[in-house]
């Protein structure tokens, strides 16, 4: 979950870098910032996953 939310993150700052948006303290490096914790979570565990069903 958390690293489609950094990939739409991801794709929202590409835009506002190709056109030059800005708003007001939301800039695409702040977007880009926020996409890496997303995925650092992602990547400690963090979040909720799907469970694989086992047979005992």
């Amino acid at each position: 979950m958390l690293a489609t939310v950094a990939a739409v993150l991801f794709l929202i700052a590409l835009i506002f870098q190709l056109a030059g948006l800005g708003l007001g303290p939301v800039s695409a490096t702040v977007l880009v910032t926020a996409g890496l914790l997303c995925l650092a979570l992602d990547l400690a565990g963090v979040g909720p996953r799907a469970r694989l069903l086992t047979r005992r």
